[in-house]
């Protein structure tokens, strides 16, 4: 008899893998997955077999009662506050890259937004259910991080420095991303620039729009509260901002959109209203998600690694599961500018003429 064979009933559940019972039940493990997240596109009979052969192994499926097994849930929990961006869909590819190398899985949880939810979520995923929590722009850390840091339990926050800014994170240079691309336009002729803030309670927010203003100083422009509009990181809002910027009396040249989201609706408010992009208005978005790339025209963003920023993440975690008393660490990573075509230096247009 192997030597799990003759282990404890709990030394069992704690030993006990996906792994055993895809061999057991003569399945791959990922079909083993399938049915432990109850998705539906395993038949009847292979559902049985996988499930039979968990009670006959002593599996114990139940996530938090292995965890009180004392052994790991091999789970990281993934918070984010919606799934409908190619911002999202390209962190959790790299979240979910790095995971796979660690023989981990993922258990996502989507707040839509919603504080308590949030809140709620978090204190579920430590209660068991997860090894560690990864954050994605989270919106009321307050509620749950002292908790978590007196708990020690693992975790990592993405793009969010935090509240008190000691947190385990991964940033990107968010201020010189905004200095960069208001400096581009500046430097092409553009001295109306309008800025689509995302949504300030973010930090990224008020550090992009702290870029932007940065760099209007360094050219001697003077900042005008008119020309700043307020997003909040969605399109129907990029939309609304850029309607509202652009049809001031003395509408700007080119505005500069804290997401390529909110830069798809600006280019949607921007057609409708008569502009050309680029003859009449240049725009810039942030975050070089896939689809900026295939806008007609191709969309001029400031990129951020989102991949490298998720897989990052969970390199950053595993060294908190391995040592939770780790010193805290926040990695940053580097913006990049990406010139595509709907920018042009400025040129005299009607629209442009006071």
């Amino acid at each position: 008899m192997s030597q799990r064979g003759m282990s404890s009933k709990n030394h069992l559940a704690q030993d006990i893998t996906i792994f055993d019972v895809a061999e057991k039940a003569g399945v791959s493990h990922s079909t083993v997955s399938r049915v432990l997240n109850n998705k539906n596109n395993v038949n009847a009979e292979t559902r049985e077999r996988v499930l039979r052969a968990m009670k006959q192994l002593g599996y114990v499926g139940n996530i938090h009662a292995r965890s009180l097994a004392g052994g790991s849930s091999h789970v990281i929990g993934l918070l984010v506050d919606h799934l409908n961006t190619g911002y999202t869909d390209e962190l959790i590819r790299g979240i979910d890259g790095a995971l796979e190398t660690h023989d981990y899985n993922l258990m996502l949880y989507t707040t839509h937004r919603q504080k308590t939810r949030e809140a709620a979520y978090v204190t579920k995923m430590t209660q068991g259910f997860a090894d560690g929590l990864i954050l994605i722009v989270p919106r009321n850390e307050k509620a749950y991080l002292e908790t978590l840091q007196q708990r020690k339990f693992p975790y990592v926050l993405i793009d969010c420095q935090g509240y008190n800014l000691h947190v385990p994170s991964i940033i990107t240079t968010n201020r010189k991303g905004g200095y960069d691309a208001t400096a581009y336009l500046i430097e092409t002729g553009h001295q109306r620039i309008g800025f689509i803030t995302g949504e300030m309670a973010y930090g990224c927010a008020p550090e992009r729009l702290a870029g932007y203003r940065a760099a209007l100083e360094d050219h001697s422009i003077a900042f005008d509260p008119d020309l700043v509009s307020e997003g909040n990181f969605l399109q129907p809002q990029g939309y609304q901002c850029a309607h509202q910027l652009l049809s001031l009396p003395h509408p700007p040249t080119a505005l500069f959109v804290s997401n390529d989201v909110m830069a798809f609706g600006a280019m949607e408010a921007a057609r409708e209203l008569g502009f050309r992009i680029p003859t009449d208005l240049s725009i810039i978005g942030f975050d070089d998600i896939p689809q900026a790339a295939h806008m007609h025209p191709p969309l001029s963003t400031v990129r951020q690694p989102l991949e490298e920023m998720g897989r990052s993440a969970v390199n950053l975690l595993f060294k908190y599961i391995a040592n939770p008393l780790a010193e805290i660490e926040r990695v940053e990573l580097s913006t990049r500018l990406v010139l595509r075509e709907s920018c042009q230096p400025l040129s005299t247009s009607p629209l442009d003429e006071s």
